[in-house]
């Protein structure tokens, strides 16, 4: 049904345990972070950065949608999760489903909109409704303009765990993680991701074969606004904090360059690039602005040098699907 192409590895019965061996590995890593001694803010900051741009390359590596508006779910479900525990005092738990449930109506309302058109015409309608939401979150009173929600509360999740604790929060923010990857990864393996495939690759034959491709595109901008959204409410509990940071289009364009160093297409591409482009923040934060002179750096040597990205190059060279 799919049209395939040279670098793409037919989903086989080796390819599913490749993935998921490749899954138990990342998750046992991840799950003794705490007794490694890294700084657990900054894996605990990567890992949602993670689950956003596994959302995003769910649309654009597996459905052919290039958005350049995904930090208005991120930015949205940080805010609302916010408000709700600082002001609402709502617990964590629904602090986080407020914040994921508004990320995932407001991809509805998006997405009605946006999936009228096609490629460019697509992304600039995304970043157009990016750069709105900016500038309303700038006005109204609950976001508190520049000067974002300050001190959200971390509270204890379900009323037992206490959030404040690192090691706690930092099992919390894994689990979300892997749920949301988990979710993408069945979603990609399941017929409704085979379809998206397809359109990817041939639109018109789609159609033709009798496929409601605006429907399919529609849902897959749905799930992943959502999702996005959940690493956006996790991120509160991190940070402390909801800004506009989170919001602006500079954040949009970071979501990019994660999913393309890591490789487009890829299952767990977007979390390697992730991590990298975290720890170029975390740890050349001294340098200031020329962390983004080298970030584009970076950027211009994976696009030049790695096409694939770089788990895509890996998994190119040894012919295994990751």
């Amino acid at each position: 049904m799919t049209a395939m192409t040279d670098d793409t590895i037919p989903v086989t019965p080796r390819a599913i345990r490749d993935e998921m061996i490749a899954f138990a590995v990342m998750t046992a890593m991840l799950a003794i972070v705490p007794f490694t001694g890294l700084y657990p803010f900054f894996v605990m900051q990567a890992l949602c950065f993670a689950l956003l741009a596994c959302a995003f390359n769910l649309l654009i590596g597996y459905g052919g949608l290039l958005s350049f508006g995904h930090a208005m779910f991120l930015g949205t479900a940080g805010y609302v999760s916010g408000h709700a525990l600082k002001v609402w005092g709502l617990s964590p738990e629904l602090g986080i489903l407020a914040g994921t449930a508004a990320s995932g109506g407001l991809a509805v309302i998006t997405g009605l909109v946006a999936i009228r058109r096609q490629g460019i015409y697509f992304a600039m309608i995304t970043l157009a409704l990016s750069q709105l939401l900016y500038f309303i979150y700038v006005q109204v009173p609950f976001t508190h303009g520049e000067d974002g929600i300050q001190g959200i509360p971390q509270g204890y999740l379900f009323g037992i765990f206490n959030l404040a604790n690192s090691t706690i929060l930092y099992y919390v923010v894994l689990a979300g993680f892997l749920l949301g990857f988990l979710l993408i990864f069945r979603t990609i393996n399941s017929p409704f991701g085979e379809v998206l495939k397809a359109i990817r690759e041939n639109e018109p034959r789609a159609i033709s074969l009798g496929y409601k491709t605006d429907q399919y595109k529609l849902l897959a901008y749905i799930l992943s606004g959502t999702l996005a959204g959940l690493a956006g409410a996790l991120k509160v509990f991190v940070a402390q904090n909801a800004s506009l940071t989170d919001v602006e289009v500079g954040m949009s364009g970071q979501i990019v360059l994660m999913t393309l160093v890591g490789g487009l297409g890829t299952v767990f591409g977007p979390v390697i690039g992730a991590f990298i482009i975290v720890a170029m923040q975390q740890y050349l934060s001294g340098l200031g602005q020329w962390v983004t002179v080298i970030q584009g750096a970076v950027f211009v040597v994976c696009v030049l040098t790695f096409r694939r990205g770089i788990v895509g190059e890996i998994a190119h060279f040894f012919r295994r699907s990751l």
